[in-house]
């Protein structure tokens, strides 16, 4: 274990502690260490400060129990609506208010009673706190209690390899004691742009020609994909994983093409998911197989790596629906033609399918259908028509219905009288 001031290239302990104090959350963590907590800022936290990056959440290591220096922490936020939560197994606690969100674990050791499972912890030092996490960048603690203050933790090699951008594992067995492990790697290399080191990368490589992730189950396998889904760039994240053969191992039939998901996100709008376009672009592949209906087959998948109903519902009808959508937009020549093939699917279905022909744009109108016409709407409704003498029924609905197809076609003057005149004229 070294100790240092500061790290080449990267802002030193003491401006690290300077910009905590501008993070939401900051100022609380520095007055609690003032009036004699005993905590370090560790991981990903220490880690992006010392980059000079804005870090998503503050993370800490105290030495007492981290359920009571939570309930510090949110009485010291001085927020009503401070929200804790405790992980008792692990010693861990979560404290969140406005823009703050403080993870705390108690300082421990972990052991592995076997590959893939859970570690077992105890109480440890903090060296045998840095020792257990996943690379050698992320074993970096900054004491905050005023003693130690300045002071810098880090593992062997961490500083070379923060300043290099390296992603290198702490052990031999990093990636069999904990397969997830390999995801993250592949985020990390998305989000920081940084690259694994060449032994390192070997031994991702081999832990998953193992099977490693067959140790894991696959609700922290599906765990760790939503945070790659939920990444600022999330289709470098899938891309990382592609290249590295995560997904591959997930289920072997799955894929991920990188222009197509940015031309598809890019169509995509804003009230649009784009989580659940890359998960169904994830399925493609195995919708594009018309041998058999496979759509059982994405729902287990999906469901063992507990994806909620809804989700696994628009992802799994987004893949399906996409290719035939696509040769539907293809031959719609009218707008209301473009609108009847899109209207009854999902946004990231259209999105997904406008995507499939290439990079030159789109399908005609189908980018004004998602823009402006399926914002279209008539004026009149069915009550006007009641009141006209159209007796009620199925008539109504069919009479509506070709009316917004000539209104959509700019066949129509503006206004109601013009629509009320083309729903009474219309041929049902």
């Amino acid at each position: 274990m070294s100790r240092s001031g500061s790290a080449a290239s990267s802002p030193g302990a003491t401006l690290v502690l300077a910009a905590l104090d501008r993070c939401p959350g900051g100022p609380e963590l520095l007055s609690l260490a003032a009036s004699g907590e005993d905590l370090s800022l560790v991981g990903g936290a220490a880690r992006d400060l010392m980059l000079g990056r804005e870090p998503r959440e503050l993370d800490v290591v105290v030495a007492g129990e981290a359920a009571a220096f939570a309930s510090e922490l949110a009485a010291r936020s001085g927020a009503d609506a401070a929200r804790v939560t405790i992980h008792g197994r692990f010693g861990t606690a979560v404290v969140e208010w406005g823009a703050a969100r403080v993870d705390i674990a108690e300082r421990r050791a972990e052991s592995y009673p076997r590959p893939g499972a859970l570690p077992e912890v105890r109480p440890g030092s903090i060296g045998e706190d840095l020792r257990r996490r996943d690379f050698t960048v992320n074993a970096i603690a900054i004491p905050l209690t005023a003693s130690h203050r300045g002071d810098l933790h880090a593992a062997k090699h961490a500083l070379e390899d923060l300043a290099a951008g390296r992603l290198r594992v702490l052990h031999e067995r990093s990636f069999i004691d904990d397969p997830t492990r390999l995801l993250r790697m592949a985020r990390y290399c998305a989000r920081l742009g940084f690259a694994p080191e060449p032994h390192t990368g070997e031994l991702a490589a081999a832990a998953l020609a193992d099977g490693a992730l067959t140790s894991v189950s696959r609700a922290r396998v599906g765990a760790e994909l939503r945070l790659a889904l939920g990444e600022a760039d999330p289709v470098r994240a899938l891309a990382a994983l592609s290249e590295l053969g995560v997904i591959a191992a997930i289920d072997p039939r799955l894929g991920f093409e990188p222009q197509l998901a940015r031309r598809a996100l890019a169509r995509l709008p804003p009230d649009g998911h784009p989580d659940l376009l890359l998960l169904a672009l994830l399925l493609l592949p195995l919708s594009l197989d018309s041998g058999r209906d496979l759509e059982p087959v994405m729902f287990d998948l999906l469901d063992g790596l507990e994806f909620t109903g809804g989700e696994r519902e628009r992802a799994i009808s987004s893949a399906v629906r996409a290719p035939a959508l696509s040769r539907e937009l293809r031959a719609a020549r009218l707008p209301s033609e473009v609108a009847e093939a899109a209207a009854s699917s999902t946004l990231e279905a259209v999105a997904l399918a406008d995507s499939l022909d290439g990079a030159n744009g789109g399908q005609g109108g189908i980018g004004e259908w998602l823009t402006s016409w399926r914002h279209v709407r008539l004026e009149i409704s069915g009550e006007d028509l009641l009141a006209a003498g159209v007796p009620a029924g199925p008539e109504i609905g069919r009479r509506l219905a070709a009316t917004l197809r000539r209104k959509l076609d700019g066949e129509l003057q503006p206004g109601r009288e013009a629509e009320l005149r083309a729903a009474l004229e219309a041929s049902v």
